[in-house]
């Protein structure tokens, strides 16, 4: 059985910082493409940033480019989210989010197998 569990996630000041964690078991983590999402109040879900299976690749959505950074360690299990200058339009429930392989489809929320349960990250002004 397949288990994405995120962490990290908690009440944060505007320009301050997180990390979060997606810790995954049940699944060959390496030949899989990580994913974060998230989704606002009020908000469809929405692609935030990825790790292609290998690690070369990342892919960044255009409000968080520059201030967020992804990164997996494969020896572990797991991926990062480090989120750097946190706005009040961050506040959302972060999911993270698991495909086979993947490459063109790094950004395609219905391409995601597996997802986690989400922690929330809120930053306030």
């Amino acid at each position: 059985q397949v288990q994405l569990v995120e962490s990290g996630g908690g009440p944060v000041q505007a320009g301050g910082s997180l990390r979060l964690s997606c810790a995954a078991s049940g699944l060959t983590f390496r030949s899989h493409t990580m994913g974060w999402f998230r989704q606002g109040p009020g908000k469809e879900r929405e692609f935030v940033a990825a790790i292609i299976w290998s690690g070369g690749s990342t892919s960044y959505a255009d409000s968080v480019k520059a201030r967020f950074t992804c990164s997996r360690d494969n020896a572990k299990n797991t991926v990062y989210l480090q989120m750097n200058s946190l706005k009040p339009e961050d506040t959302a429930v972060y999911y993270c989010a698991a495909q086979p392989w993947g490459s063109a489809t790094i950004r395609d929320i219905s391409a995601y197998a597996y997802w986690g349960q989400g922690t929330q990250v809120t930053v306030s002004s």
